[in-house]
């Protein structure tokens, strides 16, 4: 089982986080961190990365249920969407697969909200 699903577009990166970002409100998703990866490796240690970009995506009725079934699931969560900027002017797009994620947690009541999250964020990347 892949951890992922990814999708290239023929976006440019900025069009592409703006895209995204709709598409996750669509699905009921808030971003609650935005990772510039690009400008940190520049910052911490002087060198020239493409545009890429993490962002902590969270569904709060699912972080909401999965938190009442294990306590200590917000240490895997938000779920992590990445944009990068790729050859001949795409832009993928990559979400994590919480059902791959929660394989590590050894709690089988998580499986049903993690099936849940997982179809929306493979909406949220397949809609591009």
């Amino acid at each position: 089982m892949s951890y992922y699903f990814q999708k290239r577009v023929r976006l440019d990166f900025d069009q592409s986080i703006e895209r995204v970002t709709e598409a996750l409100k669509k699905e009921g998703f808030g971003i609650l961190t935005e990772i510039d990866i690009r400008a940190k490796m520049k910052e911490k240690l002087d060198v020239e990365f493409h545009d890429y970009k993490i962002l902590g995506a969270c569904h709060p009725p699912s972080a909401y249920e999965a938190l009442q079934r294990e306590d200590k699931i917000g240490t895997m969560l938000p779920c992590n969407v990445i944009v990068q900027a790729k050859d001949n002017g795409e832009t993928e797009v990559a979400a994590v697969d919480p059902l791959a994620s929660m394989q590590a947690v050894e709690n089988p009541a998580l499986e049903e909200v993690a099936r849940g999250v997982r179809e929306r964020l493979r909406k949220v990347v397949e809609s591009l």
